[in-house]
């Protein structure tokens, strides 16, 4: 029996969380600041970025309320938050430790009096954003999770949810080069979806996978068709998804809250200004929560964890004739509501 089905027979437990958009709900507040101004609904609709100044400087944790807009540097403000979504996601253990006249102290409350405020406002232009995330334990990713993908190779979807991993190293900024290694000449693009993790879990039936997610970003998976599609390395497509600046990720990580539809967003990718991938996450042959719930079956998921959920076709490698990425090419990725990643081959 497919593995759905046979989740969806688990007992299911009665949690509902609401998974509204900003526009939809009636808990925005403003944040005036002189010649600025901005909307939100609160911490638990945010995009959270990591970034550098332009020129340099440590790495802050910031609140970008909206796409392009201004960022509010949340751990300048406070000590007590972490410079990194990972920590922030494991609630700042040293760092709250230190806070002793406050034992139960609430990062997400912290982040949303500071955004309150509009203190430490920072322009995009004055900042270079890093991976939203880093330094996770897992990377994992999942393969022919598209309808359209398995379509344009020509093969059935799997029954199950296909995984495997690349590593914490193949990061990249939403920024940064893709640098193509000496001797691979079939480098390809593969838009996705990527989950970031929440909190701790294992063993979830579907129900409560949504719990386990805290938000979502934009992700690529650039992969090595000659080490995928060979019997290169005894067939196995490690090596293939593993390389240094393989994973283009961010710009930022959005709360799942403030996601209207995670189910229905466009997802598109761009060589050189030339459209090459034009999907939607409804093709999504398994969904968000449904991974998540299928992947703690066999392990234990962790705070800032990243999870990337599969890619719509338009891939190079189905291409007649096939397409590759080049030296000099640039790479923009996007998922509507979410960001835009632009990065440059080298």
């Amino acid at each position: 029996m497919p593995y759905r089905y046979k989740m969806r027979s688990l007992s299911r437990a009665c949690l509902v969380f609401r998974n509204s958009c900003a526009e939809k709900n009636n808990t925005h507040f403003t944040v005036g600041i002189p010649g600025r101004k901005f909307s939100t609904s609160g911490a638990v609709n945010m995009r959270f970025v990591q970034f550098i100044g332009k020129n340099g400087g440590p790495q802050h944790l910031g609140v970008q309320l909206v796409q392009g807009g201004d960022i509010i540097a949340v751990s300048a403000v406070d000590s007590r938050i972490p410079n990194s979504l990972k920590k922030f996601l494991e609630g700042g253990e040293d760092l709250l430790k230190k806070a002793k006249s406050e034992e139960e102290l609430d990062l997400l409350t912290m982040v949303e009096r500071i955004v309150a405020e509009g203190r430490s406002v920072i322009p995009e232009a004055d900042v270079k954003f890093l991976a939203p995330v880093t330094r996770m334990d897992k990377l994992l990713c999942v393969g022919l999770n598209y309808s359209g993908h398995c379509r344009e190779q020509g093969i059935s979807p799997p029954e199950s949810p296909v995984i495997f991993n690349k590593f914490a190293s193949t990061i990249n900024g939403p920024r940064d080069n893709i640098m193509l290694p000496p001797l691979e000449d079939k480098v390809d693009w593969e838009a996705e979806l990527a989950i970031v993790i929440g909190k701790k879990c294992k063993a979830l039936n579907n129900d409560e996978g949504e719990d386990c997610i805290f938000g979502y970003t934009v992700a690529q998976d650039i992969t090595a068709r000659d080490w995928q599609k060979s019997k290169r390395n005894g067939g196995q497509f490690l090596l293939a998804k593993a390389m240094d600046t393989f994973c283009p990720l961010g710009p930022a990580v959005v709360t799942k809250e403030a996601v209207c539809d995670i189910n229905n967003l466009p997802v598109k990718t761009w060589v050189n200004g030339n459209l090459k991938q034009d999907g939607n996450t409804k093709e999504l042959i398994y969904k968000p929560q449904e991974i998540v719930a299928y992947i703690s079956q066999f392990m234990t998921l962790l705070p800032g964890d990243v999870i990337l959920t599969g890619t719509p076709a338009g891939v190079g490698y189905t291409r007649k004739p096939p397409e590759y990425l080049q030296r000099g090419d640039v790479l923009e990725t996007e998922i509507e509501g979410l960001g835009r990643l632009r990065n440059k081959v080298l």
